[in-house]
């Protein structure tokens, strides 16, 4: 056992810090269960969050409620990463923690040595990528998650492992849900008046932060027509700020062929979630309103370039995935999305007819 892990008194750390360089909403949403372990380690204990200005807002504390605080690290000059240094050092924090699962940070752990916090955990190298500054780490170890296909949920879980944070696979998945999710009167009142008439409703996200993630406009307006043509069904377009150009393109064709849809475009995180929870199924590229999907009760299916399915492919009862065969998303057929949107929602519908 590593000297400084035997040192821990779990009952006196009362303030952690975690460092993180990659914050967007799925990375965020994929080290909830991480959260999980150390506040069920350390019960007493703050958890805190460093973490980089981004260009829109981020629903911190919506995303991980066990988040007590959330520090933003402005690193736009030296005077300011000192400054935010200097804050770290007058708030005395017991252990830190760099989950680099996605690539090393030596900024982070340059200010974590510096900040003056005694216990610095997390990786020494990812098999035969040594993390360069790792010693100024004092509990490290090298994982080989890359031959070991890793999930980006399991890497996070494996970092706090280290501190003796153990949760059960149970537990992860009880984390995979907004247990939060209360009933949007809102919502339901938009699709009533918008897709009542329907027996079915449908979520599609065309979009995403990833250009070489869209999957074509084309595509999706495809699949929108094979599935209206053998169920009564509505549709729900979600859209975000970056999603304007693909938005446009599939509603121009949507009003052409006289499908009745609702967009829900640029909505809050709260309502998004409790709208995509209200679809029967959603059909999403991979970006993070898909990672939003994988918390919610609805039936998912994620579009996936090949080389990002083992790290980031949803989890979870009901939560589906097509691979490309290639590194083009467009390598996926319709006829795969629609055989196997046609299956869940012939279930969907022998089930209620069962009732």
């Amino acid at each position: 056992m590593n000297n400084e892990i035997s040192k821990i008194d779990k009952g006196e750390i009362k303030n952690i810090l975690i460092i993180r360089k990659h914050n967007q909403i799925g990375d965020l949403i994929v080290s909830r269960p991480m959260f999980y372990a150390l506040k069920k380690c350390f019960p007493n204990a703050k958890i805190s969050l460093l973490a980089s200005k981004t260009n829109y807002e981020i629903p911190f504390k919506k995303i991980i409620p066990l988040l007590d605080e959330v520090i933003i690290f402005n690193r736009s000059s030296l005077k300011t990463q000192l400054k935010t240094i200097h804050e770290l050092r007058k708030r005395h924090f017991d252990i830190v923690i760099i989950p680099s699962t996605i690539r090393f940070s030596a900024t982070a752990l340059i200010v974590s040595f510096l900040s003056g916090i005694k216990i610095r955990v997390g990786i020494s190298g990812i098999g035969k990528n040594r993390n360069k500054f790792s010693s100024l780490l004092n509990i490290k170890k090298n994982f080989d998650w890359l031959s070991e296909k890793t999930h980006q949920m399991f890497r996070n879980i494996q970092i706090v492992e280290q501190l003796g944070c153990k949760v059960t696979l149970d537990e992860v998945f009880s984390t995979l849900s907004f247990t939060e999710q209360n009933h949007n009167e809102k919502i339901k009142n938009l699709l009533e008046s918008n897709l009542a008439s329907h027996e079915l409703i449908i979520g599609i996200h065309p979009g995403a932060g990833q250009t070489r993630n869209i999957w074509s406009t084309e595509n999706f307006f495809q699949i929108i027509k094979r599935l209206k043509s053998i169920y009564n069904c509505g549709f729900v377009i979600t859209s975000g700020q970056i999603d304007e150009a693909v938005l446009n393109k599939l509603l121009e064709k949507l009003k052409n062929e006289k499908i009745n849809f609702l967009v829900a475009k640029n909505f809050e995180f709260d309502s998004l979630v409790n709208l995509i929870n209200q679809c029967d199924l959603f059909i999403s590229n991979d970006t993070g309103v898909m990672h939003i999907a994988t918390m919610t009760n609805t039936n998912l299916i994620a579009l996936m370039r090949k080389s990002m399915v083992y790290e980031w492919r949803p989890l979870g009862r009901n939560k589906f995935y097509i691979s490309s065969p290639t590194e083009d998303i467009n390598d996926i057929s319709v006829d795969e999305v629609f055989e196997l949107s046609k299956k869940i929602l012939d279930l969907i519908m022998y089930k209620r007819k069962s009732i």
